[in-house]
C-alpha cells in the first residue's frame, strides 16, 4: 500500500474549535468520502501503523503522532468533533493524490498524424494538458485511450506537440 501525506491535518496542524481556540481533546472520525464507512489513517509514511478512528487530539488541538497518512489515490471525508462529539465541521471529498509523479512528453506534428504514443498512461484524461505551439488545447480536441493521445484533427506540419500528465 501506497500513503501520502493528507492534505487535512498532514504535520503539525493545531485544529481550532470555532472560537479559535486549540481543540484540545477533540477528535477527528475519518471516513470513506461521501460515506459513513470507515476509513483508516496511518501515523506514519510506512502506512503500517494506524490511528484510532476517531483520532483524539492532544490537549493542545494537535494529533499525537504530528503526522496523518492517508492511502493514495483516495478521497476521504474528515468531521471534526469537540471531546463531547459536538460537531464543528465535515469536510468531504478530499482527496489524495500525493506521491503523484508527473510526466512531459513532447512531439512534432506532420498534418496527418492523429494517434501519438506516450511513454505512460494517465489516470484519466483530466489528467492531462496538452498545448499545440504553446497554446492550451481544450479537452474535447482529443482523447486519451490507454497510453494513446488521439486528436481530433491532426496537428498542423511541425508544430510542437507538449502533453504533461500524471
Amino acid at each position: 500500500m501506497i500513503v501520502a501525506l493528507s492534505s487535512f491535518a498532514g504535520v503539525g496542524w493545531q485544529l481550532l474549535d470555532n472560537n479559535a481556540v486549540p481543540l484540545a481533546n477533540g477528535k477527528i472520525f475519518t471516513y470513506e468520502a461521501g460515506t459513513t464507512t470507515s476509513a483508516a489513517t496511518y501515523t506514519t509514511s510506512a502506512g503500517n501503523i494506524p490511528h484510532d478512528n476517531p483520532i483524539r487530539l492532544d490537549a493542545a488541538g494537535r494529533l499525537p503522532s504530528g503526522q496523518m497518512w492517508i492511502e493514495q489515490d483516495s478521497s476521504y471525508k474528515f468531521v471534526l468533533t469537540t471531546a463531547s462529539d459536538v460537531l464543528i465541521a465535515t469536510y468531504d471529498n478530499i482527496p489524495n493524490n500525493g506521491n503523484v509523479t508527473w510526466s512531459v512528453e513532447n512531439f512534432t506534428g506532420d498534418g496527418s498524424t492523429l494517434i501519438f504514443t506516450l511513454t505512460g498512461t494517465p489516470k484519466t484524461e483530466n489528467n492531462t494538458w496538452v498545448y499545440i505551439n504553446g497554446v492550451y488545447q481544450n479537452k474535447n480536441t482529443y482523447s486519451i485511450s490507454g497510453t494513446s493521445l488521439i486528436f481530433s484533427e491532426a496537428p498542423p506540419i511541425t508544430s510542437i506537440i507538449e502533453v504533461t500528465y500524471f
